[in-house]
């Protein structure tokens, strides 16, 4: 795996988890009975943005070490999940049609 994969990898795996976790313990104006004129009662009023940043990010990077480390390893390769055999090594010493 090459660096720009890993940072990719990582990058893919940080926003999902955000993503997940966004909507979790979110506190809106509309739960507080606190909302503001022109706004969406769903609108958030504590989000706790900047602790969930740091959450996401240490299980982000837990989660890229097991699955790096899982593609590293070989344990799991791209032939184990080509089921239509698609993604065959090339043959030896043919033409390659």
């Amino acid at each position: 795996m090459s660096i720009a994969s890993a940072l990719v990898l990582y990058a893919v795996i940080w926003f999902m988890t955000l993503l997940v976790a966004l909507p979790i313990r979110i506190q809106t104006q509309g739960d507080l009975g606190k909302v503001t004129d022109g706004t969406h009662a769903s609108a958030p009023e504590h989000h706790h943005l900047g602790r969930k940043i740091r959450i996401v990010t240490v299980v982000s990077l837990l989660l890229w070490a097991v699955i790096a480390g899982i593609i590293l390893s070989g344990w799991i390769t791209v032939q184990d999940i080509d089921f239509f055999n698609r993604m065959r090594p090339p043959s030896a010493g043919g033409t390659g049609a």
